[in-house]
């Protein structure tokens, strides 16, 4: 693609300004911050990963790696203010999930062992991840506090704080992973990932694209599942104090 060709895409961000301003709806200033800062992000990131590329060195690689998991751990724990100490658990969801999904992927020799397929492949999981944790922690907060009587009852009766928030856990695990399923649903049917939009743009063979898609869609439902579990084993206590009493942490 040209500079020129690019620089035209910018219409489309101004015909999505105009919608806006024509119907009040305040989001000029974030559409226009936005859409600098994924130019700038994007094209550092072009750089950073034309060099890792080029240096194929491993500490570098792990130093991308360990970026990626810091900014998604960060920006999931959005979600979760009010509870104390969430930020590091979901650092360690992500991380798990990642060491897993590379692990295996490495290991049966699934992809190369270079900087060129590690790193696209660990950012579209830890991103995945991200987006799980994220949902997890909404889905948990809306869970208990709905189910706040149910699980104060199951607690009078003398459960643990596991037992008594065991389904509101499980309903938010389901709902973490509903999106993902429901894209592998209609993967090919309703959209063409991007993956495999830019392998076909680029020339590549369309079959040779779709294989790589199934590696991502299987990969991506393993560590949605995997992230969503983690994260309900290692927060749930955060919605109890330590004599097992429920806190309201709010929605």
């Amino acid at each position: 693609m040209t500079n020129t060709a690019l620089g035209f895409t910018l219409v489309f961000i101004a015909v999505t300004i105009l919608i806006s301003m024509w119907q009040k709806l305040g989001l000029e200033k974030e559409i226009a911050i936005g859409t600098v800062r994924s130019a700038v992000q994007l094209l550092l990131v072009g750089y950073v990963l034309q060099f890792a590329f080029n240096a194929d060195n491993v500490v570098f690689l792990l130093l991308i790696i360990g970026t990626m998991i810091a900014v998604a751990s960060w920006n999931a724990g959005h979600r979760g203010r009010g509870l104390a100490g969430i930020r590091w658990r979901i650092a360690i969801a992500i991380f798990a999930t990642e060491a897993v999904t590379m692990g295996l992927l490495l290991s049966l020799d699934i992809i190369e062992r270079t900087p060129q397929y590690v790193i696209p492949m660990s950012g579209i999981t830890i991103g995945s991840a991200m987006v799980v944790s994220g949902l997890f922690i909404n889905q948990m907060k809306r869970e208990a506090q709905a189910s706040k009587g149910e699980i104060e009852a199951l607690l009078s009766l003398g459960a643990s704080a596991r037992q008594a928030i065991h389904e509101p856990l499980k309903r938010s695990v389901k709902a973490s992973m509903i999106p993902t399923i429901d894209g592998m649903k209609t993967v090919g049917l309703v959209q063409l990932p991007g993956m495999m939009t830019g392998m076909i743009v680029a020339g590549a063979n369309p079959v040779e694209a779709v294989r790589y898609q199934v590696l991502i869609m299987f990969a991506l439902v393993s560590s949605a599942a995997l992230t969503s579990i983690l994260l309900s084993l290692l927060c749930y206590r955060l919605w109890f104090t330590k004599d097992d009493r429920l806190i309201d942490i709010g929605s």
